[in-house]
């Protein structure tokens, strides 16, 4: 984002494209620009505007992670005008991006802890990020456990990569698909997330969990970290629906006293309690 003009998207490249799932995509965006992707630095759990010109902007986190410099990546669903818009590029075209915007994983603070990943759907993208920043920096950390599920085998992403963290020694990987939704050579748990998450009961002392997925299985994994011990404040989660311009001006993401793009989008429990129960 330039610093002269905080609406002016810097300009990128679609380096490479791949196919997550029928509708889910992964964009590797390089700056046209080397030295501003130079300059470029962002922290876990920050996001971005994606632009299509002359189709508008839409909001998605940064799902690569900062220690892996001279690119981003974004992963989106297709799902409205813009994000369509996005499904029809190519490798080689080009598109907008600014920021970084938002808070941050609080990584310097949960070095020497345990770190519980738990993510459904297409929440796995905005929790890749962290996951990445901490496999890099592998030695900070204590035991990693990643929890990951989704409706059907097809609907997992980044099917690659869950193949790596499985082979890894350092990393604990479960992955669930719900019931119905698994194909005959799968491997994994057949479950929800929480009902799974209850099953594997990871110690709550001294560990972090990090957890993103749609409403419903957020609503009942919160209660079940609950019973296993997890307190509010040690509970992260990230929110972005609602999200629009980024920096607080169209007050579309405000809920309560917090305006998501500006005070989140990581939020702790504690701080989720204070959110109207609506949201």
């Amino acid at each position: 984002m330039s610093t002269s003009n905080l609406y002016k998207p810097y300009l990128m490249r679609v380096e490479k494209i791949t196919q997550e799932t029928p509708d889910v995509k992964t964009f590797k965006l390089v700056f046209v620009n080397e030295e501003e992707g130079k300059a470029f630095d962002f922290k876990a759990g920050q996001f971005g505007e994606y632009s299509i010109f002359g189709e508008g902007e839409c909001t998605f986190c940064i799902a690569s992670s900062p220690t892996r410099k001279g690119y981003i990546e974004c992963t989106y669903r297709r799902a409205g005008r813009v994000t369509t818009a996005l499904s029809r590029l190519e490798e080689g075209d080009m598109m907008g991006f600014r920021g970084p915007y938002g808070n941050t994983f609080p990584l310097d603070q949960w070095k020497g802890k345990n770190l519980l990943f738990i993510a459904g759907g297409i929440a796995l993208p905005p929790m890749r990020c962290v996951i990445w920043n901490a496999l890099d920096t592998r030695e900070n950390f204590n035991d990693v456990t990643i929890l990951y599920g989704a409706r059907t085998v097809s609907d997992l992403v980044y099917k690659h990569e869950l193949e790596d963290w499985g082979k890894r020694s350092d990393v604990k990987l479960v992955t669930t698909v719900d019931p119905g939704g698994e194909t005959p050579d799968w491997k994994g748990q057949i479950g929800f997330v929480p009902t799974v998450l209850e099953k594997l009961a990871p110690k709550s002392e001294n560990t972090i969990a990090i957890v993103c997925g749609p409403p419903i299985m957020i609503k009942f994994t919160f209660p079940v970290l609950d019973k296993l011990g997890f307190t509010p404040e040690t509970i992260y989660t990230t929110l972005e629906n609602r999200m629009k311009c980024g920096i607080g001006k169209c007050g579309r993401c405000n809920v309560g006293k917090y305006f998501v793009c500006k005070d989140g989008p990581v939020f702790t429990f504690a701080q989720m309690k204070d959110l109207p129960p609506e949201y």
